[in-house]
């Protein structure tokens, strides 16, 4: 089954042609970093303007690299929410409006849940169950991927989300945007045992990262009225090493407890290389075995959109074109 892809959440324009799930035949991704840099964050309107400009011409490149005429298309994907209502609203329109043309079976995919399919991609032999950990710049979820479909979210984030703290730490320390990548990068240089942040721990299995960036900003803040030296990169350091024992001490619990010995990470912040360091070694000490994406389908991208419409599809689930964008919609547990 070849599935074509539409993905247009936040600030990238991207199509991506799947065949059966897990092969990617193309995977074309635009994206307005650049754009939206000298502003310190995205900026709606822009986005959602850029991606009226770009969706055909990339969708026509994902077609055209896949080597695939529109004909031969099984099915179209596309995320449908959470994100930003206008940029969404360019890729739903677009794929609805391409699927009525065609003829060709829809299917609205929720972008958390694309994240997770991003493991089956990068792993063709991968099967449920397994522990997942999505987190991304909107998104902390810990849930237990029962089959393909069919899930349980067991925690989830009480106010910002990693990659949102990550991005907002950035910009106060100056760092740029996206915050991610240059925290990641500067903490390199840094001391992670310079200084101690709280834990984001709310409860047994969820989140809270509000609270740790705002102790981050008030101590760089109390750090400046006081005239004392400090370095950024130790401040990174220190900041990162506080996101990741937390994500990493709640999955690993969460595995041991379930004896599910499988954990796959997903979302933007599963590129961070700390994380993957320190889950990396958790696991080898548990015997867990650890699965994470290529860099490439932990950003936004569309692949990880057809992969989650495929097993959407073959389960018999399709949407109707009365499917409108939901920009807050969240990830909740479901059953069939």
């Amino acid at each position: 089954m070849l599935v074509l892809g539409i993905e247009t959440s936040c600030d990238e324009t991207a199509a991506a042609i799947v065949k059966d799930g897990r092969e990617v035949l193309s995977n074309i991704v635009y994206s307005q970093v650049e754009i939206h840099n000298q502003f310190g964050g995205v900026v709606p309107e822009i986005a959602s303007r850029k991606h009226v400009e770009k969706i055909s011409y990339v969708a026509d490149m994902a077609l055209k690299e896949a080597n695939i005429e529109i004909d031969k298309i099984d099915a179209i994907a596309a995320t449908y929410g959470p994100g930003l209502v206008g940029s969404l609203l360019v890729g739903l329109s677009f794929a609805k409006a391409l699927s009525y043309a065609k003829k060709i079976p829809f299917v609205a995919i929720n972008h958390i849940e694309g994240h997770i399919y991003a493991n089956f991609i990068t792993y063709p032999d991968l099967k449920p169950p397994l522990i997942v950990l999505v987190v991304s710049g909107g998104h902390t979820n810990l849930i237990i991927l029962e089959d393909f479909d069919r899930y349980e979210v067991v925690g989830k984030t009480r106010d910002d989300a990693a990659g949102e703290a990550f991005d907002k730490v950035a910009r106060y320390l100056g760092l740029g945007y996206p915050g991610g990548p240059a925290i990641d990068k500067a903490a390199k240089r840094g001391d992670e045992q310079k200084y101690k942040y709280p834990s984001a721990d709310v409860d047994e299995y969820n989140f809270s990262f509000s609270g740790l960036k705002s102790a981050v900003i008030n101590h760089v803040h109390v750090l400046q009225q006081r005239g004392e030296e400090f370095r950024i990169e130790d401040i990174a350091a220190s900041f990162q090493k506080a996101v990741v024992d937390t994500l990493v001490e709640k999955t690993v619990k969460l595995s041991l407890e379930t004896n599910i010995k499988k954990i796959a990470i997903a979302g933007g912040v599963a590129a961070n290389s700390k994380l993957r360091e320190e889950l990396s070694k958790k696991c080898m000490q548990h015997h867990i075995q650890l699965y994470v994406p290529d860099f490439k389908y932990c950003t936004d991208n569309a692949a990880m959109i057809a992969s989650a419409g495929y097993f959407k599809l073959i389960k018999g689930h399709t949407s109707s074109y009365n499917t409108n964008a939901v920009p807050y919609i969240s990830l909740v547990s479901k059953k069939e």
